[in-house]
């Protein structure tokens, strides 16, 4: 059976969109986490593991969402994110043997568009709260406070390695 009509295609936008932000989700867990790993021994490791964890859970509340809306995960797509994340790596950064300064500060720039991204999505979905039984207005007012808490943590730390990096 061919689907037709306004909601079979809004729902199979909806199901881009979120498998969209799902893979940049995937890519921003594993950004994060090789960021807090980077500087575990650093002053700001520990903030960075807190919003590790934090991105981590964002990624699973979406994965909530998009379960409540039935929504199917795309895997190709999650791949892609984990894929893109490792690709990220590559970059040359002017050293050959050691991590460069000029590494954290473009990774906490990378991570803090992806957390843009992420804020970007919870406004988007809270103008359909009121008419989606699944969608959780609260909670994605909560989840949106986070992500524009988190982008100013972020741009904190951007801000000091910036001024180490860029000497």
């Amino acid at each position: 059976m061919v689907k037709t009509g306004r909601t079979a295609g809004q729902t199979g936008l909806l199901g881009i969109y979120l498998n969209d932000h799902l893979a940049g989700a995937t890519t921003g867990v594993e950004l994060a986490r090789r960021v807090a790993a980077a500087k575990r021994d650093d002053p700001g490791g520990e903030v960075l593991r807190g919003l590790a964890n934090e991105i981590a859970e964002d990624r699973a509340a979406l994965l909530k969402i998009m379960a409540a809306l039935g929504v199917p995960v795309r895997r190709y797509k999650v791949i892609g994110g984990w894929a893109a994340e490792k690709a990220g790596r590559l970059k040359p950064n002017g050293r050959i043997v050691r991590r460069s300064p000029l590494s954290d500060l473009v990774e906490l720039e990378a991570l803090r568009l992806g957390v843009e991204g992420k804020s970007a999505l919870w406004a988007a979905l809270r103008t359909r709260a009121g008419s989606h039984p699944a969608l959780d207005g609260e909670r994605l007012d909560d989840l949106f406070s986070r992500a524009r808490r988190q982008s100013e943590v972020i741009e904190d730390l951007r801000l000091r390695v910036a001024s180490e990096a860029l000497r």
